[in-house]
């Protein structure tokens, strides 16, 4: 079996490791582009920062695009309640961090409770 290398725009990931920001942010689709362009804020640095110190940095900082010097490091994301551990893989990059922290649980139906409508009367409550 063989193992298909990950390519971002034709490039390896060792490829990308060895561009600046400037560089990689050309092949990023236009919103990234403008935003890695722009510069990076003082939150987003200290993140780069503490991804080389720490082991699982907490951050807040969900609008940090992933770049390539981030992959296989873990990065504990806030969702607004709790920090979410985010293990960053190669097909990540390009994206918000926040994409990967969900700040909603998903909807799970249950039955109706005490007085919700006249229909749940019928039901027998225990």
């Amino acid at each position: 079996m063989v193992v298909k290398e990950f390519r971002y725009r034709g490039k390896t990931l060792e490829e990308l490791k060895q561009m600046s920001i400037k560089e990689f942010a050309q092949l990023l689709p236009a919103r990234q582009r403008r935003s890695l362009l722009r510069g990076l804020t003082e939150a987003q640095q200290k993140l780069l920062k503490a991804l080389e110190k720490k082991e699982a940095p907490k951050t807040h900082c969900r609008d940090m695009i992933i770049l390539p010097q981030m992959v296989g490091r873990r990065i504990q994301v806030h969702n607004g309640r709790a920090f979410i551990s985010v293990v960053i893989q190669p097909e990540m990059i390009g994206h918000y961090l926040g994409e990967f922290a969900m700040t909603r649980k998903p909807v799970e139906h249950h039955a109706p409770g005490i007085g919700a409508t006249r229909s749940s009367a019928a039901l027998s409550v225990r």
